[in-house]
């Protein structure tokens, strides 16, 4: 067990603070240390969320990642970093085909995981990660970073409100041009655009129309281009749900889009810029005129909610967090499944 878990009157006595490690030393490991650093000069979370260290395959690598940002500690393989004791949140930055095995191998040695989106490859690996965080008794959440930020009450309460009338429809995209990266073209790092790009609007759409307002899910058709290696290069499913709400999820590793999340009403709609890290919400009724612009509250990065809750998480004692509990990440990983297999897609250590 690591540190602090369920121990947060101690831990407020004590004026410790939550040593917070990253696991990997990548393009998305660096916005992590960015947040970071940023919330340890932050008076909302200096005086108990800590920078702590970092650990990459490559000692020198690690070692250049922590001077950059201020780490204590650098490690050179993951192994060294989860024998450190004084280790109590480790943030997980690798390739998807690599989450399960690496938040299990924390796990075992007594560390909580925030583990970055795709939470796993697919959904066994997925119950298999969530089981030892079962077992052993500490924290395992997806971090994906929409589930955490203020944006999602916001958009939820707009819907709940019934300002744009009763929500029938939607749809939400998230394309980059990124299919230069090894890693998205990469069967074995379980790459392509649904896992790295298309689970935003899916999960989007689950909590903008789907289970967060009481509805199920009831079939879905899908289609996808795919790349050379055989992974989806760009993609679309339209959802159906059991009371006849119809959305859909796009995404592409080959071009840019608007990134916009769309809410129809029977009275009106709403648009959200940028579901990837949303910067504001318009509201228009039925004659497309804006009624209102809503502000998203200012951030750091975005990352700083994410790791708030988890540290928050593991102080209460909890294996998983409210934001994104491990049954919504396993019905979004079951749901990418179904999806993949719809288009004859497996990954290498799948056959």
């Amino acid at each position: 067990m690591s540190r602090f878990n369920g121990r947060r009157a101690e831990f407020e006595s004590s004026g410790a603070r939550i040593n917070v490690a990253i696991l990997g030393a990548g393009r998305i490991a660096h916005t992590m240390a960015a947040t970071l650093s940023r919330m340890a000069g932050d008076s909302r979370y200096a005086s108990w969320i800590h920078p702590y260290a970092v650990a990459a395959r490559d000692a020198d690598r690690a070692r250049a990642f922590a001077d950059q940002w201020n780490l204590d500690k650098s490690y050179g393989s993951y192994e060294e970093l989860v024998e450190d004791p004084d280790v109590d949140l480790v943030y997980i930055a690798t390739p998807h085909s690599l989450h399960a095995e690496q938040a299990i191998l924390c796990m075992r040695a007594g560390k909580n995981v925030l583990v970055e989106k795709s939470f796993t490859a697919n959904a066994a690996q997925a119950r298999e990660a969530l089981a030892v965080a079962k077992e052993t008794g500490l924290l395992c959440t997806e971090a994906i970073w929409t589930r955490y930020m203020p944006s999602r009450s916001l958009i939820n309460g707009i819907i709940d409100s019934g300002e744009i009338g009763e929500v029938r429809s939607a749809s939400a995209n998230l394309c980059y041009p990124v299919a230069d990266k090894a890693r998205m073209t990469d069967p074995a790092c379980a790459g392509g655009a649904l896992l790295d790009v298309g689970v935003y609007p899916l999960n989007f759409l689950d909590m903008a129309v789907g289970s967060e307002h009481g509805r199920t899910l009831d079939r879905f058709d899908t289609s996808m281009t795919p790349w050379e290696t055989g992974v989806d290069a760009q993609n679309s499913t339209t959802l159906y749900y059991d009371d006849g709400t119809m959305a859909v999820s796009s995404s592409s590793m080959l071009v840019a889009s608007d990134r916009g999340g769309y809410v129809w009403g029977t009275e009106g709609y709403l648009v959200v810029r940028n579901i990837n890290n949303p910067e504001g919400i318009d509201v228009y009724d039925g004659d497309h005129r804006l009624v209102r612009h809503v502000d998203v509250p200012a951030q750091l990065t975005g990352y700083e909610y994410e790791v708030a809750d988890a540290a928050e998480a593991l102080l209460d004692g909890k294996i998983e967090c409210s934001a994104m509990p491990h049954a919504d990440t396993i019905r979004i990983m079951e749901l990418m499944d179904t999806i993949r297999d719809r288009w004859g897609l497996k990954f290498p250590f799948e056959r």
